[in-house]
C-alpha cells in the first residue's frame, strides 16, 4: 500500500467513528511517531474507574477531541461501566447504539502491517505509550449481556490478583476514534490475548478481528461463555458465509486445547483455570504458590432433603442475574439479532434472545420464625456458588454482626489489624482505625470481583454497638457482589424484599415423610395434615416431626397422640414471647424431644443442648459442648413432671433409646442433629453443630442459669480465640452484661479472677490488635477493672468488721473469714487490676489519648510499687510505658 492510499484510509477513519480499521502487527512503527497530544484534551481518571492506565484498570475513558461540534448528551448507556466515558456523547443521528438499531460496521480489508492510528490527531507521549506496552493480557468480549460483562470483569480481577496487568474492552461500544486507537495499541503490545466468545460474538467484526490477530501471533486464549466450540461452528455454518468468520473459527479450533468453556455450573473453575494458564505462560508461578481452593464460608452442607421453593430460587436468580427468553419464528424475516438485540445479518431464520436485566444486587428474604428463610438462602448458595469468587456467610444477630463481618477478613486475606502507633507521621484515632478496617472489607467485597454475601437472621437495621446505619456496612453500590439478607423484619431499608410464604400442603407432607421414604395409609396421611395445621405450617416444626418419624419406630398417629397429651400449664407461662403464645403445639414438640433425651441412660446429649443454647448463634464444636456439659449435673429431676405424660411414647420408643449408647461426644452431638434440633456444620476439623434460633430460645429457658455458668466455665477450653471470638463475646455478655444489659451470671472472686485472666483480657487484646475493635476492647477492659474493684471492696468490708468483735469471738470470726477470703486471691485481684490498667494505657497510647493513658498508667505503677517494689520488672515495664506517653504528649 503506498502513502497516498494509506492517507486516504486514515482520513476515512477520522471521519467515521464506528468504522473498523486495520490493526497493525508492528509496534515498532509507533516509536517513530513525533506528533503529540497538544491539540487533544488531557486523559482523565475519575474515581468511577472511567479511565486508568493499562497497568491499573481495564477501562479506558479518553476525552474526545475538543474541536467536535456535537454538544454533550445527557443520555447514559445501560452499560456505562464498560463503555469509555467521554466528555460528550456523539449525536444519536450518527451513532445510535440502541438495541433496536442496526450497528453498521463496514468491513475493511484486514492488514496487520498497517497500524490503526489517526496521524492527524497526533500520537501518544513516550511515557503513556510505555505504560500501555507493559500490559500483559488483553481481554476482549462483545455483548450487552450483564452476565457476560460480569464474567469478563471477574477474569480481569482474578488476573490482577495474580499480579498480571490486564486490559478489558468491548470495542463495539466505543464512540470515538481515540478510544479505538488506545485499544489498538494495547492489542499490539500485550503478551497474550483472551477473547471471551459467545454464540453470536463472531458475527461482530471486531471480535473476529481480535481472534484472527491473536491467532496469527500464536498468543490466543479463547474462553467460550455459555456455549461451546461446536455450537459456535454449527451456528456460523447456518448464518454466515464470510471468509473472516471462517478464518476466526479455524483459529479457535487451533487454540482450544485448554477447553476453556464457562457454563452455568463452572464459572469459578473456568476463571481459576484461565489464571493458572496465564500464570504459567508468563512465568508468574512464584506470585501465588498455592492453587486457589474452594474457600466458601457456607457453614452448612447442602440439604439433601430440600423440598419445594423452586419458584423462590428462580426469583432470586432472576433478580440477581436477569433472565433470557428465547423466541423463535419460522417465517421469513429480514434480519438476525444476537442476545444483545443487535441486528447482525440478514437471512431466513430468526432466533431472538432478549435478556432481562437484573433488578437488584441486594435482596431481603422476609418471613416468620421457622418459615425456612435460611434454607432458601443455603440452597441458592450451594446451587450458584460457581458464579461467585466466594460465598461469605455472616450471622446477622445484633450483638455479633460487627464481629462476624470482621471475621470474614480472615478468609478474604485482608489485614484489618489496628495501627502499631503511627501512620504517615500521625496517630490515628480509634474511630478512624475502626472505620478504616470496615473500609478495607467493603473495598474488597464490593468491587468487580463477584462475591455472594449472606447475612442470616438480621435482627435490626441499626448496628448494635454504635447505632450505625446498615448502609455504613453495605453500600448502595455493591459492585459485582450480591447480598442476601434473611430477616423477620417486614422491611430493611429500601432493599428489594421477597416475602416467604409457608410451604404448600403437598410439599409440607413430603417434608415430614421424605427422609423415611415410606408411604402411609390414608388415615395416617390425615394425621400428617393435622401436624401441618397444628404447627402453623412452620417448616422448622415439620422438619422436627419428620426427623422423629424417621428415627422412631412409631406411626404418625401415635406420635401425634403422645405430643398432644403433654400438658403445658406452668411451662407455657415461662415463654413470655408472642411467638410461643401462638405456637403451643411446637412447644409441645420440643418438650417431647427433651423428654426423649431425658429417657436415655446417657444424658450427655441433653446437657449439650441445655448448655449449648447459651453460646453465640454460630457453629459449636462437640468438644466445647462436652466441656460445658461436664459442668452440669444430670437434669433428670427437672423433667420428671413430663415423664407421666410421655410414658406411652417412651415405651414405643424404647428400641431407639436402648440402641443409642452415644458413648462419644460426636455421637451425642449428632443425636441432636438427627432429631432436627440442630444442624451439622461443615467447619473442619472435628464435628461442629449449630442450634436453630427457636431451639436456642427454648433450651435457654429450660436450662436456666446453671447451664449459663457451665458455658462460661467451658470457654477455657476454646483453643483458637480468633476463630471462636463470637463465643467468647457471648460469655462476656453473660458475665458483665455490657452496655445497658444487666449481667446474667454472678461469679465468685476466684472465678472472676480466672475468667478475666484467661478469657476477657486475651479477648480484648485480640479484638483491638487483630480486628481494630478499639472502643469495644477498651470498654471491656474498663468493665473488668470495675468488676475487680467491686471484689476489692467486698474484701475490705470483711476486714473492717473484725475489730468490732470482742476477743473471745475473734478467733471464731477470723476462722470464718478465712473460709470466705483467701489472702492470695486478694493479691491476685490487685495485681490483675494493675495488668488491666497497664494494658489500657498501652492501647490508649496507640489512639493518641495521652492524658487519660498517663493517668491510668500512674495508677498501675502505684499498685505495683506497693505490691512488688520499685525495682520489680513489672513495675519498670509500667514506668517505661509512662515515659513513652509523656514523650509523645510533649511532642504533640
Amino acid at each position: 500500500m503506498n502513502e497516498e492510499q494509506e492517507s486516504r484510509g486514515i482520513t476515512a477513519v477520522d471521519s467515521m467513528v464506528n468504522l473498523t480499521i486495520k490493526i497493525s502487527n508492528s509496534c515498532h512503527k509507533m516509536k517513530h511517531e513525533k506528533q503529540t497530544f497538544n491539540n487533544s484534551p488531557t486523559l482523565f481518571s475519575p474515581s468511577s474507574s472511567a479511565f486508568y492506565s493499562a497497568l491499573q484498570s481495564p477501562y479506558i475513558s479518553p476525552r474526545a477531541t475538543g474541536d467536535d461540534s456535537n454538544p454533550p448528551s445527557t443520555t447514559t448507556s445501560p452499560y456505562s461501566d464498560d463503555i469509555p466515558s467521554t466528555s460528550y456523547t456523539p449525536s444519536s443521528e450518527k451513532y445510535d447504539f440502541s438495541d433496536a438499531t442496526k450497528l453498521t460496521v463496514p468491513r475493511v480489508s484486514f492488514s496487520f502491517p498497517v497500524p490503526r492510528i489517526s496521524l492527524t490527531k497526533g500520537s501518544f507521549s513516550p511515557a503513556s505509550s510505555a505504560k500501555l506496552r507493559s500490559c500483559d493480557v488483553y481481554i476482549g468480549f462483545h455483548g450487552q449481556n450483564p452476565n457476560l460483562i460480569r464474567f469478563s470483569k471477574w477474569v480481569k480481577s482474578e488476573l490482577e490478583l495474580q499480579g498480571i496487568a490486564c486490559f478489558v474492552a468491548d470495542r463495539s461500544r466505543y464512540a470515538d476514534s481515540q478510544s479505538h486507537e488506545i485499544a489498538d495499541r494495547v492489542i499490539c503490545s500485550v503478551t497474550f490475548g483472551v477473547v471471551v466468545v459467545t454464540k453470536y460474538s463472531l458475527l461482530n467484526y471486531l471480535t473476529s478481528e481480535e481472534i484472527r490477530f491473536f491467532g496469527k501471533k500464536k498468543n490466543l486464549i479463547p474462553v467460550f461463555f455459555e456455549t461451546s466450540l461446536n455450537e459456535v461452528t454449527d451456528f456460523l455454518d447456518q448464518t454466515s458465509d464470510g471468509k473472516d468468520c471462517k478464518e476466526a473459527v479455524e483459529w479457535l479450533m487451533k487454540s482450544h486445547e485448554s477447553k476453556l468453556e464457562a457454563n452455568d455450573g463452572n464459572w469459578r473453575c473456568c476463571v481459576v483455570k484461565v489464571a493458572g494458564i496465564l500464570r504459567g505462560k508468563l512465568g508468574r508461578k512464584s506470585v501465588v504458590e498455592k492453587e486457589i481452593e474452594n474457600l466458601d464460608q457456607i457453614p452448612f452442607f447442602k440439604n439433601r432433603y430440600f423440598i419445594g421453593r423452586e419458584k423462590e430460587i428462580a426469583e432470586i436468580k432472576a433478580i440477581f442475574f436477569g433472565s433470557g427468553d428465547l423466541q423463535e419464528n419460522e417465517s421469513t424475516v429480514e434480519s438476525l439479532t444476537n442476545e444483545d438485540g443487535e441486528v447482525l445479518m440478514e437471512g431466513n431464520l430468526l432466533k431472538r434472545c432478549k435478556h432481562k436485566k437484573a433488578k437488584s444486587s441486594v435482596l431481603c428474604i422476609n418471613g416468620g420464625p421457622g418459615m425456612g428463610k435460611t434454607e432458601v438462602a443455603l440452597e441458592f448458595a450451594h446451587r450458584y456458588s460457581q458464579r461467585y469468587k466466594m460465598v461469605i456467610w455472616v450471622g446477622g444477630e445484633g450483638q455479633y454482626l460487627r464481629q462476624n463481618l470482621l471475621n470474614s477478613s480472615l478468609n478474604l486475606g485482608i489485614d484489618v489489624s489496628a495501627d502499631a502507633e503511627r501512620e504517615r507521621g500521625r496517630i490515628r484515632s480509634f474511630d478512624e482505625q475502626e472505620t478504616e478496617a470496615f473500609k478495607r472489607i467493603k473495598h474488597e467485597l464490593f468491587r468487580d470481583m463477584p462475591y455472594l454475601l449472606i447475612i442470616d437472621n438480621l435482627e435490626t437495621e441499626k448496628e448494635w454497638w454504635e447505632g450505625k446505619d446498615l448502609h455504613d456496612l453495605i453500600p448502595r453500590n455493591t459492585g459485582s457482589t450480591h447480598v442476601i439478607i434473611t430477616t423477620r423484619l417486614p422491611k430493611v431499608m429500601s432493599f428489594e424484599t421477597m416475602q416467604l410464604q409457608p410451604l404448600p400442603l403437598a410439599d409440607a407432607l413430603m417434608l415430614t415423610t421424605g427422609r423415611r421414604k415410606k408411604r402411609y395409609p390414608d388415615q395416617e396421611v390425615e394425621i400428617l395434615k393435622k401436624f401441618d395445621e397444628k404447627l402453623g405450617r412452620s417448616s422448622f416444626g415439620l422438619w422436627i416431626v419428620g426427623s422423629l418419624l424417621c428415627e422412631l419406630t412409631i406411626l404418625p398417629s401415635v406420635l401425634f397422640q403422645a405430643i398432644n397429651q403433654i400438658v403445658l400449664d406452668e411451662t407455657a407461662s415461662q415463654f413470655d414471647e408472642p411467638f410461643w403464645e401462638n405456637n403451643h403445639f411446637l412447644l409441645k414438640v420440643l418438650i417431647f424431644c427433651i423428654s426423649l433425651l431425658n429417657g436415655t441412660k446417657n444424658h450427655l446429649a441433653l446437657r449439650m443442648l441445655l448448655s449449648g443454647s447459651w453460646f453465640a448463634p454460630s457453629p459449636i464444636s462437640s468438644n466445647l459442648l462436652a466441656a460445658a456439659a461436664s459442668h452440669m449435673s444430670p437434669p433428670t429431676n427437672r423433667f420428671k413432671k413430663w415423664a407421666k405424660t410421655t410414658n406411652l411414647t417412651l415405651f414405643c420408643c424404647s428400641g431407639f433409646i436402648d440402641n443409642q449408647s452415644w458413648k462419644t461426644e460426636q455421637d451425642s452431638a449428632l443425636v441432636l442433629v438427627k432429631l432436627g434440633l440442630a444442624r451439622r456444620s461443615n467447619i473442619q476439623p472435628g464435628c461442629c453443630i449449630m442450634f436453630h434460633p427457636i431451639t436456642q430460645v427454648f433450651a435457654k429457658t429450660k436450662g436456666g442459669l446453671l447451664a449459663a455458668k457451665a458455658t462460661i466455665q467451658s470457654t477455657r477450653k476454646i483453643g483458637n480465640p480468633i476463630l471462636n471470638s463470637d463465643h467468647l463475646w457471648a460469655s462476656v455478655f453473660l458475665v458483665f452484661g455490657f452496655k445497658s444489659s444487666p449481667p446474667e451470671v454472678q461469679l465468685k472472686a476466684l472465678q472472676m479472677v480466672q475468667y478475666i485472666k484467661k478469657t476477657a483480657l486475651p479477648l480484648a487484646v485480640t479484638a483491638f490488635t487483630t480486628f481494630s475493635r478499639c472502643n469495644s476492647a477498651l470498654e471491656l477492659l474498663r468493665i473488668c477493672t470495675n468488676a475487680l474493684e467491686e471484689v476489692e471492696k467486698s474484701f475490705a468490708s470483711q476486714i473492717e468488721d473484725w475489730p468490732h468483735h470482742d476477743a473471745l469471738c475473734w478467733k471464731k470470726k477470723k476462722s470464718k473469714v478465712k473460709e470466705r477470703m483467701d489472702e492470695y486471691v486478694w493479691q491476685d485481684v490487685t495485681l490483675l487490676k494493675a495488668t488491666l490498667l497497664e494494658t489500657r494505657a498501652k492501647l490508649l497510647l496507640r489512639g493518641g489519648y495521652f492524658d487519660y493513658g498517663e493517668e491510668v498508667c500512674r495508677t498501675c505503677i502505684s499498685i505495683r510499687t506497693v505490691m512488688l517494689g520499685h525495682n520489680h520488672s513489672q513495675t519498670l515495664a509500667a514506668q517505661e510505658t509512662l515515659s513513652k506517653l509523656v514523650r509523645l504528649r510533649c511532642k504533640i
